[in-house]
Order: structure tokens, then sequence, then C-alpha cells
């Protein structure tokens, strides 16, 4: 059996160096506390582009699998839309940005479940399963803490 592949250094370097936004938020939520609102908006905003990046890497999983199913193709939009859901409901004041922010970081949180059931790059090699669950974990966890910091409104 063929050795299993391994994370090269550009994927967690430019992954880890994706964390970067929300802990400038969530940093300048506790250092400047006037800026908390501006904080979430771009805090939130970065977690739904995140969601989007993640529902296109699981759209060329579904792809991949060429196998006439559809139900991967809606796993693949779903983040984008929540993403996008989350963030009008914020700007329309239909929800808190705190609820929100949220509901952003239960999906960031639950997005590795999506990776199991899309294809099987993410389900099958550990090394790229324990880069993604860092990721999504640690954006997810900074967005959870940035609800409370910057989500009243």
């Amino acid at each position: 059996m063929p050795p299993l592949p391994q994370v090269r250094t550009p994927p967690v370097a430019l992954g880890a160096a994706g964390l970067l936004p929300a802990i400038a938020c969530v940093t300048l939520a506790i250092v400047e506390p006037e800026t908390r609102a501006t904080a979430a908006i771009i805090g939130g905003g970065y977690a739904a582009l995140i969601l989007s990046f993640l529902g296109g890497m699981w759209w060329m999983q579904a792809l991949l699998r060429s196998d006439g199913r559809w139900w991967p193709y809606l796993l693949a939009v779903a983040p984008s839309l929540i993403g996008w859901g989350a963030l009008l409901a914020a700007f329309t004041r239909a929800v808190p940005p705190a609820a929100a922010l949220m509901t952003l970081a239960v999906a960031l949180l639950a997005s590795p479940l999506g990776d199991r059931e899309i294809g099987p790059l993410l389900r099958e090699v550990p090394a790229w399963r324990q880069l993604r669950l860092t990721l999504s974990g640690g954006l997810g966890a900074l967005t959870l803490l940035l609800a409370p910091l910057g989500g009243r409104g």
C-alpha cells in the first residue's frame, strides 16, 4: 500500500494565515471597544467568505464523484447560503449581530462533517482531515468569541 499523502508546508502556512483576519477582529474588539461593531461586521463577512470557499471545495468534490447524485451539489451550496443568510439577517436587523455570528460559527464548526459525506480526499487522508479540523475549529471558535464581543447592536 502506498504511503498516505502528507500536507505540504504551503497549505499549512496559508491556512494558518487564513486565521489572521479573525484574530485581528477579535483582538481589535478587545483592545479598542469602540470598534466592536465594525470588528463584528468584518469578522462575520470573513466567516461567510470562508464558508463560501468551503462550499466551492465541496462543489469540486461533487464534480469528481461524477455518479449522478444531486445531494452533493445541494450540500456544496449550503455553506454559501448559510453565510449569505446570516449576513442578510444581521444587516436587515432580522436577528441581532451576535446571533448571525453564532450561526456562522456553528456552520464553520460543523463543516468538517460535510467533508465526510462529500468526497474521499477529505475523508480518507488523515493529514488533510487534521488540517481542516484545525482551521475550521479555529475560525469557528474565533467567530464564536467575536459574537458576544462585537455582536451587540
